[in-house]
């Protein structure tokens, strides 16, 4: 019969059930986590009911309509394309510059 001290000082009992136990365990606790993750994400995708409306295909070429009836009204002969600040430039000093050239051009 093997004895308590024997199974202590066998290597294979010492680190590979451990071991075997972590990657086991650890394989159910991550199926655990995982299956809160989506069910979090399946929670937040829902829609609001009043958001919902307005995904829904029949009404949205209504919305087409009041979109197209808005750019109607809106003046595209005075309409100017500036171009915004890059992510490396100084965005106040961008618009002083853009100011000045917009003012020497007026």
């Amino acid at each position: 019969m093997f004895s308590l001290k024997a199974l202590q000082k066998n290597k294979t009992v010492k680190y590979g059930v451990p071991m075997l136990l972590l990657v086991v365990g650890g394989s159910f606790g991550l199926r655990e986590f995982t299956q809160i993750r989506y069910d979090a994400q399946r929670i937040r995708k829902r829609l609001d009911p009043s958001l919902e409306a307005k995904v829904d295909i029949q009404k949205q070429s209504v919305m087409l309509e009041e979109e197209y009836e808005k750019m109607k009204q809106v003046n595209m002969e005075e309409w100017k394309n500036i171009r915004g600040p890059r992510p490396w430039e100084d965005s106040k000093e961008y618009q002083e510059q853009q100011r000045t050239r917009q003012n020497k051009q007026d």
